[in-house]
């Protein structure tokens, strides 16, 4: 299995319900696919020398997820409150190191 992580965009184009989030966690965590995640606030972006780039602000939050594949992966989104309001998110591998 991979690893992926969701990234929630603030763009939907519908309300959020909260409510929505229980229910889908508790799917993602009863298929065993569920590895953490977390609502973000603002940021800062830091550089050792000159401007860093800006932080990016439209990020609301993250699921970390196991996954065979992108497809999968991509198939996770189902129920994802975010997602279902129209709303973007992104999947992004973790690369081993």
């Amino acid at each position: 299995m991979k690893e992926f992580i969701l990234l929630m965009h603030t763009d939907a184009t519908e309300s959020e319900h909260e409510a929505d989030w229980e229910g889908y966690i508790g799917r993602l965590i009863a298929e065993g696919l569920f590895q953490g995640g977390s609502s973000m606030g603002e940021g800062q972006a830091f550089r050792k020398h000159g401007e860093p780039a800006a932080p990016t602000f439209q990020l609301a939050g993250y699921i970390k997820i196991q996954a065979e594949n992108v497809e999968a992966a991509r198939a996770c989104l189902a129920g994802n409150p975010t997602y279902e309001a129209g709303g973007t998110v992104e999947i992004r591998e973790l690369v081993e190191s």
